[in-house]
């Protein structure tokens, strides 16, 4: 299949509002992210309170304790860190379009890391009877994360090349697939699923959380080609699945959930698991 042709690549662009009067102060600059690479994204879309993204809750161990995993579109990482930490994954590498956010990620990974030593420090402290012996040394630090995680600037659409024999038990695309159609087409699309497929082992899980159309609808005119990509498509969200199953080769799929709390603004997709 003929991979979709290249666009240009910009990190996060910033779209400056002014107000009509020059003596007055000019509103904040307004984030639009062409890729969906905006920089507080988890901060804008799960509530302050929640502990760990909702969408964890539907996640199941057994598709990542001690497997090979993929997160396309990581963005700052702070899924693909949780499911490291919470499910022991082997290894995990997110990408991303945009090389700010990996910087993220990775900045994301050494404060996990750096919190989890603070906090043993101080059950140590806590747990020193009067001579000084450790009674309990509590929880070890997430140390070990930085063997497992890993984070890359990457374009699955355009860059990817399936590496010799590197494939994976679990590759995640979670709110991704809009911004990979608004930008490179029906054809960008297609091949962003015929390349998990290929990078998928036999017995492998694809999980994928698409927005609707009413979120293409909000996002049309972000840029000059995804307005004009908007106009042509024409493949719709609710056929995702017919294709998956019948044209890629996907053999089975789950609706994992179609309602999730939660969220601001989002997350209250459907998220479907598909096996090969």
């Amino acid at each position: 299949m003929e991979e979709a042709k290249e666009t240009p690549q910009n990190d996060t662009v910033q779209q400056q509002q002014q107000q009509s009067s020059g003596g007055k102060k000019r509103k904040k600059q307004k984030e639009v992210a062409i890729f969906g690479n905006y920089r507080n994204y988890y901060t804008y879309r799960i509530d302050q309170g929640l502990e760990e993204d909702p969408r964890i809750k539907v996640m199941r161990k057994e598709w990542f304790e001690g497997k090979n995993c993929l997160d396309i579109g990581c963005n700052s990482g702070l899924i693909t860190i949780t499911i490291a930490k919470k499910f022991g994954c082997e290894k995990i590498l997110g990408i991303d379009i945009d090389s700010a956010r990996v910087q993220d990620a990775y900045w994301n990974l050494r404060r996990i890391v750096k919190m989890s030593e603070k906090k043993k420090d101080q059950t140590v402290d806590k747990s020193k009877d009067k001579t000084g012996w450790v009674e309990n040394s509590g929880d070890s630090p997430d140390s070990y994360l930085f063997d497992r995680v890993s984070f890359q600037k990457d374009n699955i659409v355009l860059d990817w090349s399936i590496p010799g024999n590197e494939v994976y038990d679990t590759i995640l695309c979670l709110s991704v697939t809009k911004w990979i159609h608004l930008n490179w087409g029906d054809e960008g699309l297609i091949t962003l699923f015929s390349k998990v497929w290929r990078l998928l082992k036999p017995g492998g899980v694809f999980i994928l959380e698409p927005q609707p159309w009413k979120s293409y609808v909000s996002n049309r005119q972000v840029s000059e080609v995804a307005s004009t990509n908007y106009k042509n498509l024409e493949i719709f969200p609710d056929q995702f699945q017919d294709i998956l199953l019948d044209k890629i080769g996907f053999r089975e799929i789950e609706n994992l959930s179609s309602s999730l709390s939660g969220s601001k603004s989002g997350f209250n997709r459907p998220i479907l698991a598909l096996w090969k």
